[in-house]
């Protein structure tokens, strides 16, 4: 375990670049006063920012990079143009390089992929990073993925999510046998799409003992949490994170506007105060900013592009915990045990056919 957590910093990813991520870091170090950081970008507007913030200030080394990765770039574009040179490279090869624990970046999500991909290489019998999300739920949390690192994906895939979200699960949340749905849009054998319902057949018919398969779960039982891991592709994931999101904001808008209609509202909000300020935490999108990229030989978080300054500091709050309780290297570890869940992922198929 490092004595210090080092964070490398994308400073010029997201809409809002520096002046989000800056502050953003200033926050985090108000939480974990064990981390150094690397900011990587502009060293004018980065320097420009850390000035307002003499304590990251101390903590800090600006290392520049002469290009930004917008968010409109294609990921294939992003490549030609950003690597090695621009800001989302570095801090990720700063992690490559042994110089920093962990990456943590709001850029263009396909131009992160791409590059982590490339530079810290997959790991053994996964094909494409996954982004996994730990949601709130009525019963506590659940792990979801992937909410947004790829898009599509045949029954192995679904299959390898499957099993890697299993294996988060059961170190955030301390559990030896964690259930698995597959998200759907119905409970019944003979609905969804047929990648989905091969993907089933595949995890009924390989049995790991490391996960409890339940089979199909619907949207509403992502809220529920119908599931301690629910599995879908990456498309249909990053709808149902930015829906949950659009809700909770909408709601807290209704909230919002029905305590100050009249002057009894307006009282009645006085004497509960305390329990609408627990629901707006509750239902803050900030506070679970932070996804992890899981199947990679490195730690890389990707945090929402038009987060705020808070936000930004719950994604570096992720990755602080991945790199100091050991989570990366406790995933991999599960992942590998049990004669090597993965590696027989690609013959399982011969079992349902």
């Amino acid at each position: 375990m490092p004595q210090k957590v080092r964070i490398a910093l994308d400073a010029m990813g997201g809409d809002f670049g520096a002046s989000v991520v800056v502050p953003g870091a200033a926050r985090a170090l108000m939480r974990h006063n064990d981390v150094e950081f690397l900011l990587f970008g502009d060293s004018a507007a980065v320097n420009a920012q850390l000035d307002a913030h003499p304590a990251l200030k101390a903590v800090s080394r600006v290392c520049h990079a002469d290009i930004a990765i917008s968010m409109d770039e294609k990921p294939s574009q992003a490549l030609r143009r950003g690597r090695k040179s621009s800001s989302m490279w570095l801090a990720i090869d700063a992690v490559k390089k042994g110089e920093a624990d962990v990456a943590v970046s709001a850029g263009n999500t396909g131009a992160l992929m791409a590059m982590a991909r490339l530079n810290l290489r997959m790991m053994p019998g996964i094909d494409r990073p996954a982004i996994a999300a730990v949601w709130p739920t009525v019963r506590g949390e659940s792990v979801v993925l992937d909410v947004g690192a790829s898009i599509g994906g045949d029954a192995r895939h679904l299959a390898s999510l499957a099993i890697m979200g299993g294996a988060m699960a059961q170190v955030l949340f301390d559990l030896e046998r964690p259930t698995v749905g597959l998200l759907n849009i119905g409970v019944e054998e003979v609905k969804g799409v047929e990648e989905v319902r091969e993907a089933a057949e595949l995890l009924r018919a390989m049995n790991l003992p490391q996960l409890d398969f339940i089979g199909f779960v619907e949207g509403d039982g992502i809220g529920k949490g119908a599931a301690d891991v629910i599995v879908t592709e990456g498309f249909s994931g990053n709808i149902a994170l930015k829906t949950a999101e659009g809700t909770a904001r909408q709601i807290a808008e209704y909230l919002r506007s029905a305590m100050s209609r009249t002057w009894r509202s307006k009282l009645g909000y006085i004497f509960a105060r305390g329990a609408f300020n627990a629901l707006r935490d509750k239902m803050d999108p900030r506070k679970v900013n932070g996804g992890v990229f899981l199947g990679l030989n490195g730690v890389v978080i990707k945090s929402h592009g038009g987060t705020d300054a808070e936000g930004f500091a719950s994604a570096v709050d992720v990755g602080y915990d991945m790199v100091r309780y050991d989570l990366l290297p406790k995933i991999n570890q599960t992942l590998n045990r049990d004669g090597h869940a993965l590696s027989i992922v690609p013959n399982a198929q011969e079992a349902v056919s």
